[in-house]
């Protein structure tokens, strides 16, 4: 039966069996390409659709044993350099690093989306492949190691950034401020590690030498700019011309500064590229009062806000009240299970307050979600677990009294809650939409 199940697959033409093959999910064509050697040929272009090497002796393995050919059919690719903890710290140096990531990328030249997790610094030449890479549209670059000892240069990665024409999405993280930029910053409390040396970055075709963080504003394709863990004083941020119209934006801060500084940085970006913002992120508070007018707030496309699990929860009503000039619709709050009660205790008050002032204040919101995430180290007895259930409880009838949808869910995992960018679309689909908003926050909670 399987002899003749396989020469029945066989008799198909090409065009069909690749239109099976594409309407499988990676994993299950990789399983299928087994079959024999004509069906693996059929199933490369699906099973290279999409690769992940997590370290650098991955991504040499990937290269000493897959053909180049292969590469091609490559559109979603995330790559790591940090080396396993087997190795011998320092064995590849710069150089070497990234010439692997430059090998891969010249051969992948249909790259859409691009996950670049770099172990610190890289040598400048990394930053001449992305000309070539006109389909590249999603980016993201992170440095996995500790900025106090390998730093990544904001320099590079603007060079990087820029240099890919189509680009639509980038995410950074981690990024260090380069001495060249921030001489304001060398040798001062609290000491935030700058990158030296970076100056023989050569300048870029339209940007120049001015390679700052600000200047991702100038790049017009530009649609969404995440930038985590980042120090984002560069008072560049309200003076650099904006080229981009950016519909989603999300900023986190900087643990080297106080919160008050991140707070400052974060407003000085809003009204910069507020106008056309959809879709905003917070990490920090937000007390600007030209914000909470809706004649004069940078803020009038605003309809979707995340609030990030740092968030000081005791500015949560300050700051609602602080972006009441912005027609949002959707409030989605993050947090730990520690401050769960806390924190639907905080949107209860800030409830309070719009039905206090009445016909104007909010009027657009149509729903509120928490997303919760476990801590790892905690243990909880069961009363603190009725305490989470009861908050959850009150905040939902609220809601309903109020005739606002919720939904309070628990993140798939950690990442998800920290990095994941729509933090509760995803996991909405995994509910009944039968089941009770009651019942989901007792389930979960």
């Amino acid at each position: 039966m399987a002899i003749a199940g396989t020469c029945a697959w066989h008799t198909l033409p090409n065009e069909m069996k690749l239109a099976v093959v594409e309407s499988l999910e990676i994993n299950d064509a990789k399983t299928f390409s087994k079959v024999d050697i004509r069906t693996y040929r059929i199933c490369v272009p699906t099973t290279f659709k999409r690769v992940k090497l997590s370290s650098l002796e991955q991504l040499h393995s990937f290269l000493e044993n897959v053909p180049r050919a292969y590469c091609q059919n490559i559109q979603d690719l995330d790559v790591s350099t940090q080396e396993d903890q087997c190795s011998e710290v320092g064995s590849y140096h710069q150089q070497a690093k990234a010439e692997a990531v430059i090998s891969l990328l010249v051969a992948s030249p249909r790259l859409i989306k691009l996950a670049l997790r770099l172990a610190g610094s890289s040598d400048k030449s990394i930053i001449v492949p992305f000309i070539n890479l006109s389909e590249l549209k999603h980016l993201t670059i992170a440095n996995c190691n500790k900025e106090e000892h390998s730093p990544l240069s904001e320099r590079l990665v603007v060079s990087i950034a820029a240099s890919a024409r189509s680009l639509e999405y980038l995410s950074l993280d981690n990024i260090a401020r380069s001495a060249m930029h921030a001489p304001e910053c060398v040798g001062v409390y609290p000491y935030v590690p700058l990158v030296t040396g970076d100056d023989d970055i050569p300048d870029h075709p339209s940007l120049g030498s001015e390679l700052s963080l600000p200047s991702l504003l100038r790049l017009p394709t530009l649609k969404t700019l995440i930038i985590r863990d980042t120090h984002l004083g560069d008072q560049r941020w309200a003076t650099t011309p904006v080229a981009c119209q950016l519909k989603v934006l999300d900023l986190g801060s900087c643990y080297h500064e106080s919160e008050d500084f991140n707070r400052i940085c974060t407003e000085r970006i809003m009204g910069a590229v507020g106008r056309t913002i959809d879709e905003f992120s917070l990490a920090t508070a937000v007390s600007d009062t030209g914000f909470a007018t809706p004649s004069v707030t940078p803020l009038p496309r605003l309809r979707k806000l995340h609030i990030s699990p740092f968030f000081p929860v005791d500015s949560v009503v300050d700051t609602m009240t602080t972006l009441a000039g912005s027609p949002i619709e959707t409030l989605s709050m993050q947090c730990y299970e520690d401050d769960v009660v806390d924190v639907c205790a905080a949107l209860q008050d800030f409830l309070s307050v719009r039905v206090e002032r009445g016909a104007g204040f909010y009027d657009k919101l149509k729903r509120i979600d928490v997303c919760v995430a476990a801590n790892d180290d905690s243990t909880h007895d069961a009363e603190e677990r009725e305490e989470r259930i009861e908050a959850t409880k009150r905040l939902l009838d609220f809601c309903r009294d109020l005739r606002l949808a919720s939904v309070v869910c628990k993140a798939v995992a950690e990442s998800a809650l920290l990095h994941g960018h729509y933090p509760l679309g995803q996991l909405r689909h995994a509910y009944d939409k039968k089941i009770s908003a009651h019942v989901i926050g007792r389930a979960l909670l």
